[in-house]
């Protein structure tokens, strides 16, 4: 975990790896309520009798975005920034979907800081955000993740 008391104290850690999160696990009740909140009920997320017989590994599959969306939890769990203000999810670039994330797998999140940079509100940090599939070669996914923290 690293621990700095600004947001700018980042600095320090451009290039370098932060770490990484404890492995989390995807089940299908997850997916089931993702497909629910989001309306994307694909049959590949929500199906395991239709997935047995269809799908490559006999498994449903999660929705790339809910993975994305379990960013912000897992984070948590490789840095924290003491003296601070609002954290506000600025986008994401260069983000991209690359191996599917079988139910009951479980997932990790990779942090690189890229940058930190002042802003007019406070720190615009960069990250390379990997999910990793544990005892898989290929991640989940990777993106660069903009967050701007506000002074407090």
């Amino acid at each position: 975990m690293v621990e700095v008391e600004t947001a700018m104290d980042l600095k320090a850690h451009e290039g370098q790896e932060l770490g990484h999160s404890e492995w989390a696990p995807i089940d299908q009740s997850m997916l089931d309520r993702f497909a629910e909140l989001t309306g994307d009920d694909h049959w590949i997320h929500i199906d395991p009798d239709r997935a047995t017989h269809e799908m490559p590994d006999g498994k449903t599959i999660a929705h790339g975005l809910l993975v994305l969306a379990m960013g912000p939890g897992l984070q948590k769990q490789v840095y924290t920034v003491r003296k601070r203000g609002r954290g506000l999810n600025y986008g994401y670039d260069k983000l991209r979907f690359v191996s599917p994330v079988p139910v009951n797998a479980r997932v990790r999140l990779s942090l690189k800081l890229l940058s930190a940079e002042p802003h007019s509100l406070g720190t615009r940090i960069t990250t390379q955000q990997t999910f990793e599939i544990e005892n898989t070669q290929k991640p989940a996914l990777v993106a660069e993740h903009i967050l701007l923290i506000t002074d407090p």
